[in-house]
């Protein structure tokens, strides 16, 4: 079973970085992929990026590709998301999740959620 607790999450100004974390259970992480999710108010949850149980393996939204980097330790039990030049389109409520099968983009694909943290970024 997995659990997961994201943290990190705060207001910044345009142009600045935040660093995300997700805490998970330990028995079953270093089998899981991974996947962080954003959804701002009224919107549909959208897929952020994706990494693979090694680490090796990551794939990103176009919305984020070369700002964003996931990241992974295994050993620590925690997925990260470096979040760089932030912008205000990136205000949401970000969610780490978990599946078992592959780098999926599709959220309804993951069977785990953490309770999400709130990233705000003013202009």
């Amino acid at each position: 079973q997995v659990q997961l607790v994201e943290s990190g999450g705060g207001l910044v100004q345009a142009g600045d970085s935040l660093r995300l974390s997700c805490a998970a259970s330990g028995r079953t992480f270093s089998a899981a992929f991974m996947g962080w999710f954003r959804q701002a108010p009224g919107k549909e949850r959208d897929f952020v990026a994706t990494i693979s149980t090694n680490g090796i393996t990551t794939s990103y939204a176009d919305s984020v590709n070369g700002r964003f980097i996931i990241s992974r330790d295994n050993a620590k039990n925690t997925v990260y998301l470096q979040m760089n030049n932030l912008q205000p389109e990136d205000t949401a409520l970000y969610y780490c999740a978990a599946t078992r099968d592959w780098l999926y983009r599709d959220s309804n694909k993951y069977n785990y959620w953490g309770q999400g943290t709130q990233v705000t970024v003013s202009s």
